[in-house]
């Protein structure tokens, strides 16, 4: 590894950690020539998830996104951020697992609904309730339903 700040091409490493969950190992090298330290991060490289949403276009997977949507359906919920990463994560290792190069929206909410039920029921209304866009208080009954049947 070239070093940052005389491009001398024979960095050490002095140290290795594992990160983010063993995704990644942060490095800490130093460099023979000028002796100055700096750090490097290796990670396995991510194929892109082409998401198609509902009117046809196509995106590229943001998991902030999906965050974003499991903060609104667990808000005022006891669910620590820690659990809805290790949720989305779930979500991203089934989509990996079973990617055909393209995913539908229609898919990703699914899996969503499917995980976030196990975590939290009334959390997984809410999203339910704007996913499949309820418009009565008949469909909250129906969703309801359904959960106290499937137990």
């Amino acid at each position: 590894m070239k070093c940052l700040y005389c491009n001398a091409d024979n960095s050490k490493v002095i140290d290795s950690r594992i990160v983010s969950e063993g995704h990644a190992i942060r490095r800490r090298r130093e460099c023979p020539k000028c002796g100055k330290r700096f750090t490097t991060y290796e990670r396995v490289e991510e194929m892109v998830i082409t998401v198609v949403k509902k009117n046809g276009t196509r995106e590229d997977f943001d998991k902030n996104k999906v965050l974003r949507g499991l903060l609104r359906a667990t808000e005022k919920r006891d669910i620590s951020r820690d659990k809805l990463e290790e949720l989305i994560i779930e979500i991203e290792k089934d989509i990996y697992n079973n990617l055909k190069g393209e995913i539908k929206s229609k898919k990703i909410g699914k899996l969503i609904m499917k995980n976030l039920r196990k975590l939290d029921e009334v959390a997984y209304v809410r999203f339910a309730s704007v996913y499949n866009e309820f418009d009565s208080l008949e469909n909250f009954i129906k969703e309801i339903d359904k959960i106290k049947k499937e137990g």
